[in-house]
């Protein structure tokens, strides 16, 4: 029966037309192998049904060996690895011929590759700008908008203050194309109709009008490269013009709801709403976003199976059976890889980083193994890393980001700045593996590189040419210079042609390339471009190919995917449950610490409440044993907390998948669900069995059952929740913030801060909904009701237990228990049916909006009015005109143009000699039998560096680049340097050298929340000499360094954080050399200063360099990879090989002609190929490869050339430098200018500063409501604990709220502290001061908000001095918590070991606050601990202050007064003590944080 269904199921395959083309070659035959068994076998496998036939292959072990049959499912790992080395041994070579092999052998029966073409037509996307100051997220601005999404007043602010942009850019281009939901930045794009075809490659740089992208064409941009599935006969670059005008998105698919676009996209002829794009086509983002405690096979294989393999089964289905029916024979050994990759179920188990042979090429090694054309072999089995996680490299990062899609079965890709971190071969490999599969196998993709080398733009057919929202150029590689040409400009032989088309349409770099010098130059707009290139050849023939509509009958139905996942929700499931299972493993430290702490708070517990200490004798041992509860309780749930900060590290990487369709959210958040259930009955299990006997709870072993059962389902209920609130919360700032309010609300309401008696009529719903009132209900019963309560006292008629019960107000019903057990399971079921939906429904927060300055708002109308706006005299360039009309080549260096020199400067040359540095020898290689002590980095380097000229250090990765600088400049923090510096002939002096030094390091550290004008007073304020005016200062020479660096039109843009908001990459790295500029140094380092640049990036900062360098100081870069006009822009080359020795220190020469014949003139060293870069060439000549080849040592050679004896002569004729302080500035000076710039950056950091004070004022209005008049009432003791409650909660979840807050902005600025400490511009003590004084103003204003608030609300008593003890004791509360948190930073290296730190120490602060026990009841081994927390002594003043005079009586027959001081051991007379240890503890904190940021250093170098 099985085998007649399976007959019929090949049968409708066989009948099916889905995979016929009218044009079959038929192949009679093919060739047979010699050998009888082999054709035996290969006649047994045709004879079986098409889906068993699937399955079965002929494998020929080794050479010699029978060949045998074997299941696809039944390959071992090392025949996989043995039949794909023997199809692509060498991924270079062999890739295109086994694409040939496969596409011949689907050629053979006339099977067509599906393919796609993808037109957008008219396309626009608009956003909403701020302009200038209104933009900058101040407190103030931070309100307005609050108001404004109130009140709806946005389209009336629309025609006051702001601005809509119109644009075109790369990132935005996908955007409109398939896959990702983001929310964006205001950067959009304008289009009229085009499209993606195949077979070419294409290079776009910016309008769209009517496009198509078309398969087998490979697409570049400068900024992207595309490539395409059957639509063109070649490839395409599309490349964008003024980047720094773009924000770029991570994400695409849906436009967000912040963006107004119209016009539409077309796949093969149909809408995005006529199937799933996610599917059909992948987008490949610029942004790394990986789960870093999994390694990349891991990754990779989780893509694979989640992506599926697409119609690729159907595919081999037909092509088996039309082989069968013509009798051909394939390949054997391509047979089974194909069988292989195509099997759902090999997919799921092993598929994985081979490049999927019908979306790129592949070479699969083992199991689930790493692709070759990638070059991810070496790190197959390294974790990915993150910040917390040693990993993989940044260019790994970015080629696992590109295999996580090419994995799957998508027929169109998008890929953006794929190349970023990539060497230039790599890249160039990559590109060419691409360009291979497009052709062969007719694919369609877009690709965007950073700084494509000469031989990978070469790569591509065809190119776009973006600018300012309009496409430039669409056409032929060939024919790009032909239409600039046209238009009157030239390309220069030494310019990349790359380069290039960047710059060209550029207002600062245009008119170095006009060639028309008949004729004047005018700037010519991108609009004259964009209508220059409709009647230029190639854009009529575009626009004839676009006037045809697509022909739908050349559509392969089954190329546009309609299913919303790749394979089935079980195996969905299945993969998001071995992950999670996976990442639990890796993560069993958290597990195993959180087990650790929970014993440590279990011996902690016990001891303090150990049954000896513990009777049962009153009302009030029974209070005491509610308090244990109580406490057991908030264990139990905060246990879960790490569950919120777990949730909210892995969203980025959810959201991503999620939005590429990779599996639904159910089946993401069930895993983290169930998986954690087993964690939990060990946890659980080791509190309740240390601490329930040793306590003394009932000992009935059906009550230890019963509080283990119910914790366990607590503990669940908590992770649930604190799940849920990760999940809308989505920020971990935010979470923190909301669960605050939502833990405040179920723990106030949970029956012990306030009993439900008092609970004041409108809250009561907010007690029944509470989770924890249930669970608190269910802990006292389980524990009141049992044998050791059953007791009655003297004069009373009930059981103690029960009395107990009800005077908390808690129902003494024994069912209460099984109330609060279902109550347990229900909120745990609902919020753990919540997450998902959340997870499903919640976007992640949208970057915030786009602003944009007023000068640069000026600029764009001028453009769009075709002339130039003369702007105001200050932004005119010094020398003639504006700055935009300097332009010219950055080689070309404009020696006597002296531009930057307001204030003087002494030109310094800083010479060094035999420089050698160690560190402690590395213990892995100890291991390895090295037996020095100590491993040298550099080895006795010699050099002199002089003013006006801009010299290279260059060298392989490892020779000690940035090494030598450290050194050089100081900066080292750990090792052994030897050698001798001097400055202009006179022993440098470490403690005055960064006086006259700047050092522009490769990662730019600046602080987020100020201006870039700002950054920039602020740094000339602390470094310039004391006896420069402040006029001269800022009104001259800051804007003279502004204009010099190209930042004049950036002034009001705030700096914010790298890859979150606010400056570009390239504007960091002006804006970095600025900041050191406008210190006046004679001598500058910079590191790196053009990494992670595109070309024209690059271009603009080292003119920036070279202006530097034309004011006469000296100017050393390290710099990686240059292209040729940046490195013809370098006067002198120091060049390092590895290990730190020097192979050639002189000049370059005009085109590096000094340099090229210096290494030609050695003996075996090949000569420079015409037209090549001389900076690689110098590389590959100078390899090590290259020195064993020709057998010399070019660290030799050097020494004996004339070049070592000319500069070992360190120049003469200057005076030793004298400065007799340290400083630039004094010590008040100092504390001024941090405490200014700190006074910035909270008044611009509203969800901080703000948010802070909106949650204050929201709590202090909650707990008004809640606690009503709870001050006036003394009739029983429960109404001083109620009144005790509030305070106890105000001052824990405030407090810690603040504390928690405070560190992350802390930790941030610390980073930039570093920087500027090793600047010489502050010591560490005003740094302190201004970070600790600007915080004394928030708080007071959050104590006024809270104490008026609260204490008018609650009712206590209006007298002058107990209104004054209130805000006394709450402010220095909410201080010594801010404090604390700030020193917990200063004490470990980032804040979330600070916050894991500070965890501990709330929990135990609030234990022994004396509210959970009182002072009285501790054990005496315990009481210390009392008089050193800080808690307790805000407790102790407040309810002092409140209570301790209270001649009233209460039920007892005491008075409150004699109560507070029997109860909680509180006199009256100690409030003015208590008052002076807050102040020694906010002191203490404050100063062991100015201790900590002067004594450790978690920055090393």
């Amino acid at each position: 029966m099985e085998s007649d269904e399976l007959r019929a199921a090949s049968a409708r395959i066989g009948s099916s037309s889905v995979w016929r083309s009218s044009g079959v070659d038929v192949f009679s035959g093919s060739s047979r192998r010699e050998e009888d068994e082999q054709e035996l076998k290969w006649a047994a496998i045709e004879k079986l049904p098409t889906y068993l036939r699937m399955t079965r292959g002929i494998l020929t072990e080794a050479e010699g060996q029978p060949p045998t049959e074997i299941h696809i499912n039944k390959l071992g790992p090392l025949q996989r690895k043995n039949l794909v080395e023997r199809l692509v041994k060498i991924a270079e070579q062999d890739n295109e011929k086994f694409l040939f092999k496969l596409r011949d052998r689907i050629d053979r029966v006339g099977l067509e590759i599906p393919t796609i073409e993808v037109r957008f037509e008219h396309l626009n996307v608009e956003a909403e700008a701020h302009v200038g100051s209104r933009a900058l997220p101040t407190i103030f601005n931070f309100c307005i908008d609050l108001l404004e999404v109130i009140v709806n007043v946005v389209s009336e602010a629309e025609n006051t203050d702001k601005f809509k942009c119109v644009s075109l850019g790369s990132s935005i281009l996908f955007t409109l194309f398939p896959v990702e939901r983001s929310h964006s930045q205001f950067l959009m794009m304008s289009a009229e109709s085009s499209s993606l075809k195949g077979k070419k490659v294409e290079l776009i740089f910016v309008e769209l009008n009517d496009t198509s992208f078309r398969p087998s064409k490979l697409w570049k941009d400068h900024i992207i490269v595309g490539t395409g599935w059957k639509t063109w006969q070649r490839s395409k670059i599309i490349a964008q013009m003024n980047k720094s005008h773009l924000k770029v998105y991570d994400s695409f698919y849906f436009i967000p709801d912040e963006l107004q676009s119209s016009g539409r996209v077309l796949y093969n002829g149909r809408g995005m709403e006529e199937f799933v794009p996610q599917r059909t086509s992948a987008y490949i983002s610029q942004t790394d976003l990986h789960i870093g405690e999994m390694t990349v096979r891991e990754t990779l294989a989780f893509s694979a199976r989640c992506q599926g393999i697409g119609t690729r089964y159907e595919m081999l289905a037909e092509l088996s059976r039309r082989e069968k029916a013509e009798n051909i024979k394939p390949d054997p050994d391509l047979d089974i890889y194909m069988k292989f990759l195509d099997s759902a179920v090999n997919m799921l188990e092993m598929y994985v980083a081979n490049l999927n042979v019908l979306n790129l090429q592949a070479a699969a090694l083992e199991g689930q193994e790493t692709n070759v054309i990638l070059g991810l072999e070496v790190c197959a089995d390294t974790m990915v890393g993150d910040d917390m996680i040693r990993g993989i490299s940044g260019g790994q990062k970015k080629r696992v980001t590109t295999g996580e899609m090419l994995v799957g079965p998508a027929r169109a890709l998008f890929m953006d700045e794929i190349s970023t971190g990539l060497d230039s071969s790599t890249t160039f490999q990559m590109v060419n593996s691409l360009r291979q599969s497009i052709h062969i196998l007719n694919g369609t993709a877009v690709i965007s590189l950073l700084q494509p080398a000469p031989e990978t733009y070469e790569l591509f057919d065809d190119i776009i040419l973006l600018s300012d929202g309009q496409i430039v150029y669409q056409g032929p590689r060939e024919n790009v210079l032909e239409f600039f040409e046209y238009m009157g400009f030239k390309c220069p032989e030494r310019k990349g042609v790359a380069d290039f088309l960047q710059e060209v349409t550029s207002r600062k770099d245009q008119e170095q390339y006009w060639a028309n010098k008949d004729e004047p130059y005018t700037f010519v707009t991108v609009r004259e471009f964009a209508e220059a290139f409709q009647s230029f050849h190639i854009g009529r023939k575009l626009g004839d190919e676009l006037a045809t509509p697509f022909d739908m009958s050349k559509g392969h139905p089954a190329v546009l995917t309609k299913n919303k996942y790749g394979v089935s929700k079980k195996e969905l499931l299945k993969a998001c449950v071995s992950r999670e299972f996976l990442l639990m493993k890796r993560n069993s430290f958290v597990y195993i610490f959180k087990m650790w702490q929970l014993i440590l708070t279990g011996f902690i517990t016990m001891t303090l409440f150990l049954r000896t200490e513990m009777h049962r004798d009153t009302e009030t041992d029974g209070g005491i044993f509610m308090g244990a509860l109580f406490f057991v309780l908030i264990v139990i749930m905060f246990n879960g907390y790490s569950e919120l900060s777990m949730s909210i590290m892995k969203l980025p990487v959810f959201y991503k998948q999620r939005d590429l369709l990779f599996f639904p959210s159910w089946a993401y958040s069930l895993p983290t669900w169930i998986l954690k259930i087993p964690i939990t009955l060990v946890e659980v299990g080791i509190w309740v069995v240390m601490t329930y006997y040793v306590i003394g709870f009932d000992p009935s072993i059906e009550r230890f059952i019963k509080q283990y059962f119910l914790l366990v389902c607590i503990n669940q209920m908590a992770s649930g929740l604190f799940r849920f609130m990760g999940a809308v919360g989505r920020n971990i700032i935010v979470a923190n913030t909301v669960g605050s309010f939502a833990l405040l609300a179920v723990m106030v309401m949970g029956g012990f801060i306030l009993s439900r008696v008092d609970v004041k009529r409108w809250w009561l719903w907010g007690y029944w909904f509470s989770p924890m009132m249930y669970a608190q209900n269910a802990l006292a019963v389980n524990e009141f009701l049992g044998k050791s309560w059953l007791h009655v006292p003297p004069n009373s008629t009930e059981p103690l237990g029960v009395k107990v019960l009800k005077s908390r107000g808690i129902f003494p019903e024994a069912y209460w228990y099984w109330i609060g057990v279902g109550a347990s399971i229900g909120y745990m079921l609902l919020f753990n049916f919540l997450f998902p939906l959340a997870l499903q429904y919640l976007d992640p927060f949208g970057k915030p909006q786009a602003l944009i300055s007023e000068e640069a708002l000026a600029e764009r109308n001028a453009g769009r009015k075709e002339h130039i706006i003369e702007l105001s005299s200050r932004f005119k360039g010094s020398s003639g005109g504006t700055l935009s009309a300097r332009v010219g080549s950055i080689g070309a260096s404009e020696h006597n143009t002296k531009r930057g020199m307001v204030l003087p400067f002494t030109p310094l040359s800083i010479t060094f000699d035999e420089i050698r540095y160690a560190v402690e020898m590395p213990q892995e290689m100890k291991n390895q039998g090295i037996l020095e002590d100590r491993l040298e980095l550099l080895k006795g380097v010699n050099g002199a560096f002089r003013p006006g000229v801009l010299t290279a250090l260059m060298g392989v990765s490892g020779a000690g680049k940035t090494t030598l600088m450290d050194v050089l400049s100081g900066r080292k923090s750990t090792g052994y340097i030897q050698g001798q510096i001097t400055i202009s002939g006179y022993p440098k002096k470490q403690e005055t050298f960064a006086r006259i030094a700047g050092y522009c390091e490769q990662t730019d550290i600046h602080s987020p929340h100020v201006t870039v004008y700002e950054s920039l007073v602020y740094s000339a304020w602390l470094r310039l000499p004391i006896e420069v005016d402040s006029a001269t200062r800022q009104q001259m020479f800051i804007e003279e360094v502004m204009e010099l660096v190209e930042l004049t039109s950036l002034r009001e843009a705030l700096v914010g954080l790298p890859g979150v908001n606010g400056l570009s990459t390239e504007q960091r790295k002006r804006l970095t050399i600025a900041v050191e500029l406008v210190a006046n140094p004679s001598i500058i380092f910079m590191d790196e200063p053009t990494s992670g640049l595109d070309a024209r990036a690059a271009a603009i900062v080292m003119r920036t360099v070279r202006n530097t360098v034309d004011t006469g100081r000296t100017v050393v870069c390290t710099i990686h990879q240059p292209s040729i006009d940046i490195f013809d822009a370098f006067d002198e080359l120091l060049l390092l090989k590895r290990g730190g020795e020097e192979i050639y220190v002189g000049p370059l020469g005009q085109h590096c002609s000094q340099l090229i014949s210096y290494f030609e003139g050695i003996n075996g060293v090949p000569k420079i190929k015409n037209g090549y870069n001389p900076a690689t060439w110098m590389l590959e000549v100078t390899s090590e490869a290259q020195e064993a080849a020709l057998g010399v040592n070019f660290t030799e050679i050097y020494k004996n050339s004339d070049l070592y004896r000319e500069l070992s002569t360190p120049p003469a004729g200057s005076k030793d430098l004298y400065f007799p302080t340290k400083y630039s500035q004094t010590f008040f000076t100092q504390c001024m200018a941090c405490l200014w710039k700190q006074h910035l950056s909270y008044w611009r950091n509203p969800p901080y500063s703000a948010v802070r004070l909106l949650f204050t004022t929201i709590i202090a209005l909650l707990f008004g409501t809640i606690f009503w008049d709870i001050g006036s009432k003394r009739q029983r003791s429960q109404d001083i604990f109620n009144a005790m409650g509030s305070m106890y909660a105000a001052v824990l979840f405030i407090g810690i709220q603040n504390s928690t807050s405070v560190q992350p902005v802390v930790a941030i600025e610390r980073t930039v502290f570093y920087r500027e400490r090793a600047a010489g511009m502050y010591s560490a003590l005003p740094y302190a001061f201004g970070q600790v004084a600007i915080e004394i103003p928030y708080i007071l204003i959050q104590t006024l908000v809270y104490g008026v608030i609260v204490y008018a609300m609650i009712g206590f008593d209006w007298t002058l001095s107990k209104f004054f003890w209130y805000l006394f004791f709450m402010f220095f509360t909410f201080l010594y918590f801010t404090l604390y948190g700030m020193m917990a930073v200063g004490l470990t290296p980032d804040h979330n070991v600070a916050a894991i730190v500070s965890f501990g120490f709330y929990m135990i602060w609030n234990l022994f606050s004396g509210f959970v026990i009182p002072r009285t009841r501790m054990p005496v081994w315990w009481r210390w601990y009392f008089w050193i927390c800080p808690v307790s002594w805000t407790l102790y003043g407040l309810v002092t202050s409140q209570f301790g005079d209270i001649k009233e009586r209460i039920e007892n027959g005491e008075s409150v007064e004699e109560f507070v001081r029997s109860y909680f051991g509180y006199r009256d007379d100690f409030v003015g003590v208590a008052a002076a240890v807050l102040v020694g503890f906010s002191l203490l904190f404050g100063f062991t944080f100015a201790f900590s940021i002067k004594a450790f250093n978690f920055q090393k170098r």
